[in-house]
């Protein structure tokens, strides 16, 4: 990737990506929070990304988190309210979208290039056969769902363009700190597994759900 766009660059997945990149010899362009950008407010991405000047080869988003308004995932239905399905859905679903939305400006139509999106397998609908975390099951769904279809239209404009959700697998950072030590990998070794991934779909993949080792996942 000759120039690459990261969004969430100062996160764990997020800066272990933009750091790779930088390793391969990429151009990086970093936005977050601490550069005032909130992909919950369209008015804060619309201002982040209209100032940047494109084309780039990479948009990659690494926002996103586990819960929001409260400490841990729903364990059960009990546990559900509507604060924290919407707010889930803000951040990890809508987010994305915008920042699409305002980025596809910055995608080349002459070549080939990447919009990733990190997603979670735990979004997968037809992969779920322990349910609870509600709010943030649904929220990668919608996450899928919105990029699947935009793949749809942006391949009329960009057809060299690739739009992907990706599981990066569990990753070793703040996001993961309550979970068993011996299924994570470093943010270092995911960022690497992510990008072969995008260096490796092509355009009749677009709009696809896939793993930190290039499989798909089922919707």
């Amino acid at each position: 990737m000759k120039r690459a766009l990261v969004i969430g660059a100062t996160g764990g997945i997020g800066g272990a990506v933009a750091r790779e990149l930088d390793a391969q010899g990429a151009e990086v362009t970093g936005r977050s929070r601490a550069d005032g950008l909130d992909v919950t407010d369209e008015e804060s991405v619309a201002r982040n990304l209209g100032d940047l000047d494109g084309p780039f080869d990479l948009i990659f988003v690494a926002t996103g988190a586990l819960t929001n308004t409260r400490g841990a995932p729903e364990k059960s239905l009990r546990d559900l309210g509507a604060e924290e399905v919407l707010a889930q859905m803000a951040l990890n679903a809508v987010g994305p979208a915008l920042v699409l939305k305002h980025a596809l400006r910055l995608l080349p139509r002459d070549r080939r290039s990447v919009f990733a999106a990190l997603s979670a397998r735990v979004g997968s609908i037809g992969d779920n056969r322990l349910g609870g975390w509600y709010s943030y099951r649904a929220s990668k769904a919608a996450l899928n769902a919105l990029i699947h279809g935009a793949s749809i239209e942006v391949a009329r404009s960009h057809r060299h363009a690739v739009l992907a959700c990706l599981h990066p697998g569990t990753v070793s950072t703040a996001f993961t700190g309550g979970f068993p030590d011996h299924d994570k990998v470093s943010p270092e070794i995911a960022a690497r597994n992510l990008l072969d991934v995008c260096a490796g779909l092509t355009p009749a993949q677009s709009g696809g759900f896939f793993d930190y080792a290039g499989r798909e996942v089922v919707w």
